[in-house]
């Protein structure tokens, strides 16, 4: 299964950039990066039932790594060919996109700037993946 990190605003050249590009190359499912202009541009369109959308909001679901993993490991055992994260702009997201949305998640109650929200969403779809995979990355207590 194919994740893929949907994000507004440019991240550039910068250490949470290559943070984001360290975990991509560990993780074997594959991980693509796409950038969205701040306002405008669309996300881009749902394939029926192979492609599930996730978006980061405040209001979402805080779940545990372990919660996380096994949720995208249902995804790929159910055939899901790609799983689409969606990190908002400064304003987030608009009710339309959060309601059509499979999931909701949130990194905790604080507002995280998008750069860094990449670099946590990348490290922990590497941690849920390995997870699945049976690697001691992940430490459970």
């Amino acid at each position: 299964m194919l994740l893929h990190i949907i994000a507004r605003g440019k991240i550039g050249r910068s250490p949470e950039a290559d943070l984001v590009e360290r975990y991509a190359k560990r993780i074997s499912w594959g991980l693509k990066v796409s950038e969205l202009p701040e306002r405008g541009g669309t996300v881009p369109p749902l394939p029926a039932g192979s492609v599930r959308h996730v978006a980061l909001d405040e209001r979402g679901e805080t779940l545990t790594s372990t919660a996380f993993a096994r949720i995208l490991e249902r995804w790929r055992d159910d055939g899901v060919r790609e799983a689409r994260f969606l990190i908002g702009a400064a304003d987030g997201h608009d009710a339309t996109l959060r309601e059509s949305a499979d999931l909701l998640i949130a990194f905790g109650a604080m507002t995280w700037p998008h750069m860094l929200a990449r670099a946590m969403l990348a490290e922990q779809l590497w941690r849920a993946t390995s997870i699945v995979a049976g690697h001691p990355y992940h430490r459970e207590g």
